[in-house]
């Protein structure tokens, strides 16, 4: 079973950690790695709940773009094939 958590979620559980609670304790307490909660701490050490919000935002719209991109790449490749070959 696979849980989410919320960005506010994440940035709660790493500010205990910067206040003084031990990685253990609230890895036990939301049922997470010590593996998840440090890639939480290098991805949102810093990081408030907008900004989290907002980075989270980004990706998706990057991703978006992303895939908009190929398809566009896909088209101008078939586009050259039409037009290269002689009828």
């Amino acid at each position: 079973m696979k849980k989410r958590y919320t960005e506010e979620q994440i940035i709660k559980a790493i500010k205990r950690h910067e206040a003084g609670t031990k990685v253990s304790d609230i890895c036990r307490e939301l049922a997470i790695s010590e593996g998840t909660f440090y890639n939480w701490r290098s991805k949102y050490a810093g990081l408030e709940v907008n900004e989290a919000k907002r980075l989270k935002e980004l990706e998706s719209e990057n991703s978006r773009l992303k895939r908009l991109l190929a398809e566009k790449l896909l088209e101008v490749e078939a586009m050259k094939d039409v037009l290269s070959k002689k009828w």
